[in-house]
């Protein structure tokens, strides 16, 4: 039989596996009586652990939320998994500093048995670039800014903020709008506001991008929620596609509006149908060069409408293309031969 300490241990983990645990139930997990149950259970609540009892037929114990956190009791499978979890993430948004921390936590309790698995894992492994669809850095997002928005949207108040793209001056005067719901896409944070607009008067709904917001204090005002008009993910699209980036670019396009429209994502793009024969894209991104890729992969025809940069970018890498495929003899160092001798050095692909 486990010694007391031992015990407890395992009843708490036991609590935390799962919402419902019956006095039977515990008993036959831990090898004890029903009446040593009752007598860990009073123990943990002794040590400021919140466990919630339900009496009756269908009565169970259940750990609830205290004051502080209590130890997280994690099996061999778990504590790996966490591990790996968090050695990925520390290259998501926001959270490097946070993320390391609770890394380094985690590592330095993990049995040696599991620290050689992990650190197996992490020499083994290499961490390829995530963001392959632009040049742009990723924003960053402080982790503090989204509990905020997130205590928000769940306490319906309102939120007094600026806006400001990176390298920028903040926007006009601070604004006062209704949180409703947070999005992540593409490693952006975005959020659906209603706010209220008094020239003309009345109120809008919008969406924001998470890290050009400089959140003001204090909150406004509790606010009633309102229905929301559409699928919060379908309004973030849609609006992304036509305002949501550093650059924003016009691009008519020689085809019908519904040959774009089965070319591009919904997040790359809003399609504005002039004809039969004819549409405009409104598209953007955060550099003109992801831009110009995104116009090229639709394998039309195309004039630029608007802005001048992107006229002056895309020259450039016409001019650039139209060198490469001329038939003229290729620099030495290219020359066949040389391309030849370098195909035969490398290592043959595993069959």
């Amino acid at each position: 039989m486990l010694d007391t300490s031992a015990r407890l241990l395992a009843l708490l983990s036991l609590l935390q596996s799962r919402p419902r645990w019956t006095g039977p139930e515990l008993a036959q997990q831990l090898g004890v009586a029903a009446r040593t149950v009752r007598a860990d259970i009073v123990r943990l609540r002794a040590l400021g652990y919140t466990v919630e009892a339900e009496v009756g037929r269908a009565g169970h114990y259940r750990l609830g939320g205290g004051a502080n956190l209590p130890p997280l009791l994690l099996d061999d499978e778990e504590a790996v998994a966490v591990t790996i979890g968090l050695r990925a993430g520390l290259a998501g948004i926001g959270n490097s500093d946070s993320g390391a921390r609770a890394l380094a936590k985690l590592e330095r309790i993990l049995p040696q048995r599991l620290r050689r698995t992990v650190a197996a894992l992490h020499d083994a492994t290499a961490q390829a670039r995530e963001n392959t669809d632009t040049d742009a850095d990723d924003p960053v997002v402080d982790p503090a800014v989204l509990a905020r928005l997130a205590a928000a949207i769940r306490d319906h108040r309102s939120i007094r903020f600026t806006t400001a793209a990176p390298g920028t001056e903040p926007e006009g005067p601070v604004r006062l709008a209704e949180a409703y719901r947070m999005v992540s896409w593409q490693r952006r944070w975005y959020v659906v506001v209603r706010e209220q607009l008094h020239d003309p008067p009345g109120a809008t709904w919008t969406v924001l991008r998470v890290d050009w917001l400089e959140l003001r204090v204090p909150d406004g005002p509790v606010f009633t929620p309102q229905p929301e008009p559409e699928d919060a993910t379908d309004l973030v699209m849609r609006q992304v596609a036509a305002e949501g980036w550093l650059v924003r670019a016009r691009i008519a396009v020689d085809a019908p509006a519904g040959d774009v429209l089965a070319r591009i994502h919904a997040g790359v793009g809003v399609v504005e149908m002039t004809d039969a024969d004819h549409s405009v894209l409104v598209t953007g991104a955060d550099s003109l060069a992801t831009i110009a890729a995104y116009i090229g992969m639709l394998d039309l025809g195309f004039h630029i409408l608007e802005p001048a940069e992107l006229v002056d970018h895309v020259r450039k890498l016409g001019e650039r293309y139209v060198r490469a495929g001329r038939a003229e003899r290729p620099p030495r160092r290219w020359r066949e031969s040389d391309v030849r001798s370098h195909r035969r050095s490398r290592p043959s692909p595993p069959t």
